[in-house]
């Protein structure tokens, strides 16, 4: 290298060929800028470098021709092939040009640049011998002439050693000598920066706007730093903000190696006295230019940091009033941010912070098990359930019956609080908490967990399911690892433990608890699917139903309902079913009969009262109710119309009343139409098509146990609107069960009339056989009570009962399928129009208006 540098100076000083001093001299000066910093920022971009000399060269000659020179120059240096460091040479050639020399080397180095011009002069000079004293001058920047100004008046700028080691104690939420924070009784209130007054130094603006910029990220760090310390003395802290804690410290951690780092650049600050401000102005500059930190260089190391402490603020600050879930999804609302630092610092904030929540998810999706101390999981137990576990199977009733005043079936008082349990414990010990759920897990995956969870709880506590093991480690092998940078395989994660919990609860239901039975035996026995046995139940049960209510005895009601078991098709169906029916008695009051009272009953256990609650076997009650009443109608009028056809030949000896028995035919007539299209619409229209429904759902087996109870609602509800004729509107439904009631009412009232106008023909047909055997003189006959009774007096008043019950029913079925016209419920329309059979009763009521 040197043969080289003396070859260099050889050529550019022709004087130093002849002057080895000199040659010396300029060597031993490039050496020293080789061996200076020049090497350290050799690495800078070349046009950095050609910005730094253009600069340099305007303020030596303002009317930019050496700039455009050199910009020429430049160019053509880049085209050359031949030199290999082209960036390296021109930083010596800057830096020789920069940096002062001795004077004797002086003189021959403005040869390396372009000479500046001369001020006019009287006198003749050279270009080398005007340069000297012209430079001082007009070389200097503005910076340096206001700096050699305040020198002058006594008050320099302030060396940046001493500042900056006020600087890096800010940036660590402490004050230093020349900068201090603010001190207030709220730490949140310390954001001012007071400047010492020194009259020694003067902190020039440029550099104040620098120190607040550096000050921010100091005054953050105190925010989160104090934030931590908090927490970590804090009883009850979340283990989602302990791992936010966890997290923050491990950043503040790194935080604290970049300032350990930046304090050992900062070299020693230099000792100067008062009349040594000049040099120690001269040395700060020159160590500005030589060490590896100064304020500008700090802003540029901390502007990383400066990002992360406002994030790390941010998240601060809402953790202040966000917890568990809702914090995680406070923190990754912040990851929807088109800034790609932004959204990397908060996705590695998010796996971090939610680990625990992955944690607790992990437990609860693939064991059903809900560890949750500190209350943040969006699933959260009752605290007045979390003791109780599912009981038992044990075979319960629906509990003890009252009467409902009325036409429906009697209310359901549940005095058994473990029976109660079932259903209760499934709907109400667990709930879903969706200010806890975080955004990226959506409400839709989040009802997949609580419903996951909740059924491998059921199916272990409740169902007591012999393969739970091999259940719970199905789920395992299929889960994987959860956390937040693997959002899909957490979808499909969830998705699959879903199907097989949800799955294996329907197998255990349907399989081992045979609910699918169960729902068919309500069906057969409450809805009166099975006709054989209602038939034979009607038969044995109706003489003794037809006395008082306080005459029947519930032992003799349970033996008719095991013969008529036995002496139907029910006999082929399950014991464990058949164990379950009970016949009941509602509670009555003084003058109801037993017709009134009687209701079957089926009895349900755990865990199959989860889905046949105490509320549905209400309603099963109420349709069984409502059915009863229907099914002894028809049988009523069956067997009236049985008895009429039958005692035709009597009717004959009675030839007077031969019209009024064609009315009473034409009306029962017209009254078996109503209750065989009744009868009908009941079990065809609407508890097959229920059923239909139910049994599609069942089938699929898809869907959860919530699912289940649902559709179960769903059909008991369609059920009890359609076949009890309910409306939404208000007073519609009232007023249409009443007069359904009404006709029923009317048809039994009918029935009585037809009865004892039967009985009179009999006894009328007896007395006239009687007279004329007397008139042969046999007597065959003695006068009985019945005699008494149905004398020719009476018959008016039984022809005038019949009359008027026959004509109160067409006017009250008139009237309903009037009603029934304008229901809002489509199958209740039909029934109107099947009621109305060719607008039979629109043609009778014109008659009537014309008549």
């Amino acid at each position: 290298m040197s043969d080289a540098l003396d070859s260099l100076v050889y050529s550019l000083v022709p004087r130093a060929r002849q002057d080895d001093r000199l040659k010396r001299q300029l060597v031993a000066h490039c050496e020293e800028i080789l061996s200076s910093h020049i090497g350290q920022t050799a690495e800078k971009d070349i046009g950095h470098l050609a910005d730094s000399i253009k600069r340099h060269l305007l303020q030596t000659n303002p009317s930019g021709a050496s700039t455009l020179r050199f910009t020429n120059l430049l160019s053509r240096l880049l085209d050359q092939p031949v030199l290999s460091r082209k960036q390296a040479s021109l930083q010596f050639l800057h830096t020789l040009a920069s940096t002062p020399v001795s004077a004797p080397a002086a003189s021959f180095l403005p040869a390396l640049a372009p000479p500046p011009p001369s001020r006019p002069s009287s006198k003749a000079t050279t270009p080398i011998e005007s340069h000297p004293t012209s430079r001082p001058h007009r070389g200097k920047s503005k910076a340096d002439l206001l700096r050699e100004y305040r020198l002058r008046l006594g008050q320099p700028h302030i060396p940046e050693h001493l500042i900056l080691r006020d600087t890096l104690y800010l940036l660590q939420g402490i004050s230093g000598k020349y900068v201090q924070f603010s001190v207030s009784k709220d730490a949140e209130q310390n954001k001012e920066l007071i400047f010492t007054e020194d009259p020694r130094y003067f902190v020039p603006a440029p550099m104040r706007a620098l120190i607040h910029r550096l000050a921010e990220v100091g005054h953050l760090y105190q925010r989160v730093d104090a934030f931590v310390r908090e927490r970590e003395g804090r009883v009850g802290v979340g283990m989602i903000e302990q791992s936010l804690c966890h997290h923050l410290q491990t950043q503040l951690t790194e935080y604290y190696r970049l300032i350990a780092v930046l304090e050992s650049q900062m070299s020693a600050a230099p000792h100067a006295d008062e009349s040594g401000k000049e040099n120690v102005a001269a040395e700060d500059r020159t160590r500005e230019e030589e060490t590896g930190l100064t304020l500008k260089r700090l802003d540029v190391w901390i502007e990383d940091w400066r990002l992360r402490m406002r994030m790390m603020s941010v998240c601060v600050e809402g953790a202040r009033d966000a917890h568990g879930g809702a914090l995680v999804n406070l923190i990754h609302g912040y990851a929807e941010n088109g800034d790609p630092f932004i959204r990397k610092f908060t996705n590695q904030l998010l796996e971090e912070v939610s680990k625990p929540f992955f944690a607790t998810l992990h437990k609860w999706l693939f064991s059903g098990e809900l560890y949750d101390p500190f209350s943040e999981f969006f699933v959260a137990v009752d605290p007045e359930l979390a003791h109780l576990q599912y009981m038992q199977p044990s075979l319960q009733g629906v509990g003890q019956l009252a009467s409902d005043g009325g036409f429906g079936g009697g209310d359901v008082e549940d005095t058994s609080e473990e029976h109660a349990g079932g259903l209760q414990l499934w709907e109400q010990k667990y709930r879903f908490r969706k200010e806890m759920l975080p955004a990226f897990v959506g409400e839709t995956f989040g009802r997949k967990i609580f419903s996951t969870g909740k059924s491998l709880n059921f199916i272990r506590y409740s169902c007591h399911d012999s393969d739970w093991v091999a259940t719970r480690e199905r789920l395992s092998n299929t889960g994987g690892t959860l956390k937040y940078s693997d959002i899909v395989g957490l979808e499909r994660s969830i998705d699959t433990a879903y199907q097989i919990a949800s799955q294996r609860l329907f197998d255990v239901f349907f399989d081992k608890y045979k609910l699918l039975d169960h729902l068919m035996a309500l069906k057969h026995y409450l809805l009166l699917g099975h006709g054989d046995f209602a038939d034979q139940l009607m038969e044995t049960l109706g003489p003794s139903l037809s006395r008082p209510a306080n005459t029947l005895y519930r032992h003799n009601l349970t033996a008719t309902l095991e013969s008529a078991l036995r002496s139907s098709n029910a006999q082929n169906d399950p014991p464990d079913v058949l164990r379950r029916l009970d016949a009941r008695m509602l509670e009555y009051s003084h003058g109801e009969i037993g017709w009134d009272v009687f209701t079957l009953e089926y009895k349900v256990d755990a865990p199959i009262d989860t889905v046949l609650d105490p509320t549905a076997m209400m309603k099963y009650l109420k349709l069984f109710n409502h059915l009863w009443k229907v099914k002894r109608i028809e049988g009523t009028l069956n067997s009236g119309w049985m008895r009429i056809a039958g005692g035709a030949k009597t009717f004959l000896r009675v030839p007077e009343l031969e019209y009024d028995w064609h009315q009473i035919r034409l009306v029962m007539a017209e009254m078996i139409h109503f209750i065989r299209q009744v009868v009908a619409y009941c079990h065809l229209e609407v508890i097959e098509c229920s059923w239909q429904d139910l049994s599609h759902f069942i089938q699929k087996k898809e869907g959860d146990l919530d699912a289940l109870i649902e559709n179960h609602r769903a059909y008991l509800d369609r059920m009890v609107k359609k076949v009890l004729l309910l409306s939404p509107k208000a007073g519609r439904e009232e007023n249409l069960l009443n007069q359904v009631r009404d006709v029923f009412t009317m048809i039994l009232n009918f029935r009585e009339a037809t009865d004892d106008l039967y009985n009179y023909c009999l006894t009328e047909s007896a007395r006239r056989d009687a007279e004329k055997d007397a008139a042969r003189g046999v007597y065959t006959r003695i006068e009985s009570a019945e005699d008494r009774r149905y004398t020719t007096e009476s018959l008016p008043d039984i022809l005038s009962r019949v009359r008027e019950y026959g004509a109160a029913f067409s006017d009250r079925v008139q009237g309903i399928v009037q009603a029934l016209a304008s229901h809002p419920d489509l199958d209740c329309r039909f029934l109107g129009i099947r009621l109305s059979f060719s607008d039979f009763y629109k043609t009778k009521k014109e008659q009537q208006l014309r008549a």
